[in-house]
């Protein structure tokens, strides 16, 4: 997909060396329709510059910095030498990122959909993602609940989620807490089962020692009250702590699904005349 506007001043912009001069360098937006900047033989490199050739070579895909724009006269000042390596990289992997995203609305609504159809879905996942490849990544994460908000029908919203799920590599992040439960009362054991049971979301099942909580909701290992997205997991460390492990596809809900974890368990044992407390670090030495 390309932008029919033009750049903002400060933006970092991808594009392609279309030709060079001794006074500087002509750079095709790859970005934006129709649009064409000019890198300065001062903006191409940091220094006394006696070649521009020596720098950048013709078809050369560059990521440069926009410096000006003047609309009347049609004209995009770029720099070069204002883009770091840091930069350069998150900027041509975001870009590469909606090259991505542009095949698989190809593939979603096929490649007879016509500029207009593109334009109002694009819009939609823009405004609602910023990106069409976040869009993508949100409807392979959380389906059609992404698209709540969306003014997106249900057809295309199910053609998204569908197309997401079988082209997506979701990222993951894995956080880890634990929780010490202790409950003097006569039927201790059976409540400390049911806090570790309420911490998976009451799912059913032991804890094994040592090893994954066997305690999942049902054969497909999701637990009831944790949602779909995320893996929960419950491990005996040594008494009276316990590992929770949650792996989700970012960070906030993974600390929130651990969180809540850990507050289940405490607040059940709590309530039935024991002590509970959630840690970030092991409080037991390993067995």
């Amino acid at each position: 997909m390309k932008y029919s506007g033009w750049p903002e001043p400060g933006e970092l912009v991808v594009g392609r060396v279309d030709e060079i001069e001794d006074f500087g360098v002509f750079i095709d937006l790859l970005e934006y329709e129709d649009k064409r900047g000019l890198c300065h033989i001062s903006e191409v490199a940091s220094g006394w510059i006696k070649n521009v050739r020596d720098h950048v070579n013709v078809d050369q895909r560059v990521v440069a910095k926009v410096l000006d724009i003047d609309k009347s006269a049609q004209q995009i000042d770029l720099s070069l030498k204002d883009v770091n390596d840091h930069q350069r990289k998150d900027t041509i992997q975001e870009w590469k990122n909606e090259q991505k995203a542009d095949n698989w609305m190809e593939l979603a609504f096929g490649e007879d959909m016509d500029d207009e159809q593109y334009a109002a879905i694009a819009n939609e996942l823009l405004a609602a993602f910023g990106s069409l490849y976040d869009g993508f990544e949100a409807a392979a994460i959380h389906g059609a609940e992404a698209f709540e908000e969306s003014d997106l029908d249900e057809e295309e919203v199910e053609a998204i989620v569908d197309t997401a799920r079988e082209n997506v590599s979701v990222p993951y992040v894995k956080v880890t807490g634990y929780v010490s439960l202790e409950c003097p009362t006569g039927d201790g054991v059976d409540v400390i089962k049911e806090a570790l049971q309420a911490a998976e979301g009451n799912g059913e099942g032991p804890v094994r020692a040592n090893g994954s909580n066997g305690a999942s909701g049902d054969e497909s290992g999701e637990s009831p009250g944790v949602p779909e997205e995320v893996d929960l997991e419950v491990t005996y460390v040594g008494s009276p702590e316990y590992r929770i492990e949650v792996q989700a596809p970012d960070y906030k809900t993974a600390e929130t699904e651990l969180e809540a974890s850990a507050e289940r368990a405490r607040a059940l044992v709590t309530e039935r005349g024991g002590t509970g407390a959630f840690h970030r670090e092991r409080e037991t030495d390993e067995e």
